[in-house]
């Protein structure tokens, strides 16, 4: 049988897969609301080392008090700001070098394990129940989605959030 790692082993082993990827990763958080939500993702960006994130159009962010349940202190590791307008982020994010990819079930949207994220990526994610503007669409440099085999047509936003995030560092790793 066995057993778990220790601290020591397991500061160990994710120091060893912080090295094989140098690209930036950062969020641009649309509108999203529920604070479990807004709080899944903050703990997913600080696993999946999230160098940035936007919050704009109304969305919960961090300072929430409801949002720390989820977050369980991980809002520490994430560096964000407010910006009023979707559209200032996208440019924001753009003029930072970041590549924006609008996360969305949408016509011309492109399989996630398709898309090329080996680069410094801005993922773009919306409002739970309606998703990303297609202002906002308009502005992205790329569109992608998960697929999905089931009889269920979405994913929830946090969890859509963790597989991008996460697709995004598998593809960087050396």
């Amino acid at each position: 049988m066995s057993e778990h790692l220790s601290n020591t082993e397991l500061k160990r082993l994710h120091r060893d897969w912080r090295k094989k990827t140098n690209n930036r990763l950062a969020l641009i958080i649309d509108g999203i609301q529920g604070p479990y939500n807004v709080g899944s993702i903050i703990r997913s960006s600080a696993a999946e080392r999230v160098d940035f994130a936007w919050f704009s159009s109304g969305a919960t962010t961090p300072d929430n008090t409801k949002t720390g349940k989820t977050a369980l202190g991980t809002d520490r590791y994430l560096k964000w700001s407010e910006c009023p307008d979707v559209t200032q982020a996208i440019e924001t994010a753009k003029s930072e070098g970041y590549q924006v990819v609008g996360l969305e079930l949408t016509e011309g949207a492109v399989p996630i394990h398709e898309l090329k994220l080996n680069t410094d990526i801005c993922f773009l994610a919306g409002h739970e129940d309606r998703g990303v503007s297609r202002r906002a669409l308009e502005c992205c440099d790329a569109i992608t989605f998960i697929p999905q085999l089931g009889k269920v047509g979405s994913l929830n936003v946090s969890v859509a959030v963790s597989i991008a995030l996460y697709e995004m560092r598998r593809q960087g790793w050396n």
